[in-house]
């Protein structure tokens, strides 16, 4: 241990990703692939205690059993024994028009009511024990919601309720982008009742077209709204539902459409209504949003843009494993930077405003958002800064006016090696980063009894390549940046997506 760990930093961080490439004489195609491994740091009384284990999910069991892998994931394709029948299977699937998933739940951890789920973006998720990090047991969305698919970043108003979105693809009938909550107080763990028996669709949003629904890894939401961007990078239903039979990946099922707009949904959370205004920008890619607010009769929203989608090809293993400078040769031409964008949405539209003008009246911001003939709103965004990915905040001041985020330096490598923080107002920047260090997405953690939006610390676990450095957990002054602890974990780490800090009151 270098430094002191803050005596009042008392919780578990629970973390995400994929840990183990290869079973037996097999291997995954791409880093997404990856079965899930958890880990957790524990912080008491001023020291760090790790633990880590691999999500004892279904496909986990299959593939160990079977010493190979024997269960799709979203680049890696396993085909079936061509002995079997084939052509009943495959009549089969087109019956029932989406493949059943795997639950290699490597994303992030999600918490309905009182329960903890290793999540990804399939109708299954694994309910977990945030302390052992054993496996409870499999859920499946569709058992108590009509969904495919689900994102696996939620987020949770001051009550304590998760709202969540999801897609319903073609055999529930009409398809539909789904939002809903499941209330703080679900749990039930005296009689062992999941927290998803509660849960309470808020609306329905129809596909914009019926074959092509939108791909979104995460969505905006203020006190009063939920912002959901329906991008041109759409999953096609169709070739989803006999890839296997064409002997192609899931992956291959999405299309960017960069000749398309990209539209913008605001419902409000108490209704389920849409606004009737018609938002709409230019085409984009969006994985994360960073956070929403409403202010002066406007919602503004900030999220992590891109100009293409090849972000994906960059994680296929076979890219991943080129010397640097081949990596960077490689992708330099195809790379599109992450940008965090400030779009605004004016709330109030008067119809007969004259074609062109713009209706963002905040003195704040340079986004906006101009009538066209047929009364929809054209968004031009504000740039905010350019290359920061893996976004998070003071949670606090989720769905309200706020003014830093902090995030990983994305350049020229697939692993960031710096962490940020951006001030939105100043537009200042400060980082930390070490030679052969790689630290994971950053979390932040506020002081007890903090005012200031930034009082607080930054958990980042971080993998060394510098053989005398182990890994360790990293303590940075969320202020000013400087490292308060390093503690050395004897363990080998790996990288991680995404993850959840729990306070210790909350594992009780």
């Amino acid at each position: 241990m270098k430094g002191c760990v803050p005596e009042w930093l008392q919780g578990t961080l629970l973390r995400n990703g994929p840990g183990l490439f290869k079973v037996g004489d097999t291997e995954y195609n791409h880093w997404f692939d990856g079965m899930a491994l958890i880990h957790s740091f524990t912080f008491k009384d001023g020291e760090v205690y790790y633990r880590s284990k691999f999500l004892r999910s279904d496909t986990f069991k299959k593939n160990t059993k079977a010493n190979k892998i024997v269960v799709s994931e979203f680049g890696t394709m396993i085909y079936p024994d061509p002995c079997k029948n084939i052509f009943s299977k495959a009549f089969s699937y087109l019956l029932a028009a989406i493949p059943d998933f795997t639950d290699n739940n490597l994303i992030n951890i999600i918490r309905y009511g009182e329960d903890y789920y290793a999540s990804s973006e399939v109708n299954y998720m694994n309910q977990i024990d945030p302390i052992t990090l054993d496996v409870i047991g499999k859920m499946n969305y569709r058992n108590h919601i009509a969904l495919n698919l689900a994102t696996a970043h939620p987020h949770y108003d001051d009550e304590g309720n998760t709202y969540n979105m999801g897609t319903a693809l073609m055999r529930f009938g009409m398809p539909n982008y789904v939002i809903f909550k499941v209330p703080v107080n679900a749990s039930d763990k005296e009689h062992k009742k999941p927290a998803l028996r509660k849960v309470k669709q808020v609306c329905n949003i129809p596909f914009r077209s019926t074959l092509f629904p939108s791909y979104f890894h995460s969505f905006g939401m203020t006190e009063n709204y939920i912002i959901f961007v329906e991008q041109p990078f759409k999953l096609d239903i169709l070739r989803l539902a006999t890839a296997i039979f064409r002997s192609v990946n899931w992956a291959s099922c999405l299309k960017y459409d960069k000749e398309d707009i990209t539209l913008i949904h605001l419902v409000d959370k108490k209704t389920g209504k849409a606004v009737s205004t018609k938002f709409y920008t230019d085409a984009l890619v969006v994985f994360h949003h960073i956070n929403a607010f409403e202010d002066d009769g406007h919602v503004v929203f900030d999220m992590i843009t891109y100009k293409d989608s090849n972000l994906y090809e960059m994680f296929y293993l076979a890219n991943l494993r080129k010397e640097t400078h081949e990596f960077i040769e490689t992708n330099k031409v195809n790379f599109s930077p992450p940008v965090c964008q400030r779009f605004v949405l004016p709330l109030t539209v008067d119809k007969d405003t004259p074609n062109g003008t713009n209706l963002v009246r905040l003195k704040d911001t340079t986004a906006k958002a101009v009538m066209q003939r047929d009364c929809s709103l054209y968004c031009l965004p504000e740039t905010i800064f350019e290359g920061l990915e893996l976004p998070g905040m003071n949670y606090k001041f989720n769905g309200k006016k706020y003014r830093y985020f902090y995030g990983s330096r994305v350049e020229w490598t697939p692993h960031p090696n710096k962490i940020g923080k951006v001030d939105i107002v100043t537009r200042k920047y400060i980082e930390w980063t070490e030679e052969d260090c790689y630290p994971s997405e950053p979390v932040f953690v506020a002081s007890p009894g903090a005012v200031e939006e930034d009082d607080g610390v930054i958990l980042s676990s971080v993998v060394s390549l510098n053989p005398k450095i182990s890994p360790f957990m990293l303590v940075l002054n969320a202020k000013t940046f400087e490292v308060i602890a390093r503690a050395s974990i004897d363990a080998s780490i790996h990288m991680d997506l995404h993850g959840h800090f729990i306070p210790t009151q909350s594992t009780n």
